[in-house]
């Protein structure tokens, strides 16, 4: 049936995830969905933090296990990939043998593996723990988002769960680097892994009695085929993108990586098109709000991560913070992501997943932009503050109209696919993103022939501007391809 043709009840939303204003005022949670929403947040709250909180403690980790500089990041790497690299898999998994079965089995995987992370005696050990926790993580997300979109019906609810969900999401990144300077400095690095083991423990006592399980009415065969090529695919293009921030972009690994890595996904694409069952089926990918909803969504992650990370580099290189006073800083811009979180689902409801992306990255990138004016005096930390707290504001309405565009206007039993689609999108932003502009700055420096603030400032100057204006085409390609509301509340496929 067309979209024009449809009959469309009061709280469901168009393809780009617009509702009826009117009806969000008057839909009031229950009791019991309200508990559902506490549990399934608090868990994707802890594995935000779990993307960030090691970022400022990894040179006190390496000292503590004898890990060399150059093989430090791989504490960051070993956990990415394996989150962005399997997200996918899971969330057809996910389909195949129940939601709230995944999310509660990677919930228990998570615990133990942060238990074994915090107790860990060599590199070898802690390098597993961070995988398994990585597994996890690809496990728990798609899942717990799932049974989140199947919990509330499109329109006015939803919006507010998936508003509250990105804030959260984007809070926890914000989160972790400021808890993890503090339990650094008070207490031990390994508190960054125990501080998991009693949420996890709590949300796999409370949820089998609160949630309820979602699943397909007809039961789909996993395609070996696609997982094979995508899982892949993605595990080579996250690697050779940290490679390339290690090594630079024409090392032969680097370069090796990324090459395979897009052919397997090209691969991957032309096996979908023959399956019989396939991992992402060719309708969901030719969906305008899936192609340009996800988009949006990977340059909104992207660019916010890869600023924390920027600014960290002017905060503690240029100004000589430590990494306590840089977690806090950030505080800011975790304040602005709540806020902007917030009003995301009410905005969508308003105006229209469309309007709200585009306003957004508008708002982020203009907030951007203007710390291209930032100098080595300590006086510019007022630029910083206000600037990250503005852009955070943007950027969590960007990520709100991109998690309800992508889930929208899709089926319960395709809502698995969905949200592992929207939440690879995510992963792997969070992933490309700093080595992308870790190798802008490594640039910049390397012709200027300077390593010190000078040059940092000017790598991350650059950087900065190259960010904004990503942030900005993002915005600008929502608006040109998300279709609009047509009279009666359809929208274009």
């Amino acid at each position: 049936m067309s979209a024009s043709g449809r009959t469309r009840s009061s709280d469901t939303t168009d393809d780009t995830g617009a509702a009826p204003a009117a009806s969000s005022s008057k839909i009031r949670m229950t009791g019991r969905q309200k508990l559902v929403l506490t549990l399934l947040l608090g868990a994707q709250f802890m594995i935000a933090v779990d993307f960030s909180i090691l970022n400022v403690a990894l040179p006190v980790v390496g000292e503590g296990l004898g890990f060399s500089l150059s093989h430090l990041q791989w504490i960051a790497t070993a956990f990415a990939l394996a989150a962005a690299g399997f997200t996918l898999l899971f969330g057809r998994v996910a389909d195949l043998v129940g939601r709230k079965r995944l999310f509660l089995g990677g919930m228990a995987v998570l615990g133990l593996s942060s238990a074994l992370g915090g107790l860990a005696t060599s590199p070898e050990v802690l390098l597993t723990a961070r995988v398994l926790q990585g597994l996890a993580t690809a496990a728990v997300t798609p899942a717990g988002l799932a049974l989140l979109t199947t919990a509330f019906k499109e329109g006015p609810l939803r919006e507010r769960a998936l508003g509250l969900n990105g804030a959260l999401m984007s809070a926890g990144f914000t989160a972790g680097a400021i808890l993890g300077g503090l339990l650094t400095d008070l207490l031990s690095w390994r508190w960054a892994f125990f501080i998991n083991v009693p949420v996890a423990a709590l949300v796999v006592a409370l949820a089998p009695a609160v949630i309820t399980d979602s699943r397909p009415v007809r039961r789909p065969r996993l395609d070996v085929p696609g997982a094979v090529t995508v899982t892949g695919g993605l595990l080579l293009l996250v690697y050779g993108l940290t490679r390339a921030g290690e090594s630079g972009w024409t090392a032969p690994t680097t370069l090796a990586a990324l090459l395979v890595g897009l052919v397997l996904l090209l691969v991957f694409r032309s096996v979908e098109k023959r399956a019989t069952a396939p991992l992402v089926p060719v309708h969901i990918l030719k969906r305008r709000s899936v192609i340009w909803g996800n988009t949006a969504g990977l340059i909104a992650f992207v660019t916010e991560t890869s600023l924390v990370f920027l600014l960290t580099l002017y905060l503690q290189e240029v100004l000589g913070h430590s990494p306590l006073a840089t977690g806090l800083a950030f505080g800011v811009l975790g304040l602005g992501t709540v806020i902007g979180g917030a009003f995301g689902g009410r905005a969508v409801g308003r105006y229209g997943s469309r309007t709200t992306i585009v306003a957004g990255g508008i708002i982020q990138a203009v907030a951007t932009l203007s710390l291209v004016a930032l100098g080595t005096s300590e006086a510019w930390i007022r630029l910083l503050l206000a600037a990250t707290f503005i852009g955070g504001i943007g950027n969590m309405l960007m990520i709100v109209g991109f998690m309800v565009t992508a889930t929208s206007g899709l089926p319960d039993e395709e809502q698995g696919l969905a949200t592992g689609l929207a939440t690879m999108t995510q992963q792997v932003g969070i992933t490309m993103g700093i080595p992308v502009m870790s190798a802008v700055v490594t640039a910049r420096m390397s012709a200027l022939g300077d390593t010190g603030p000078e040059g940092v400032l000017s790598g991350v100057s650059i950087a900065i501007l190259l960010n904004a204006a990503l942030t900005l085409t993002g915005a600008l390609l929502a608006g040109a391809f998300l279709g609009p509301r047509r009279a009666g509340g359809a929208a274009r496929r």
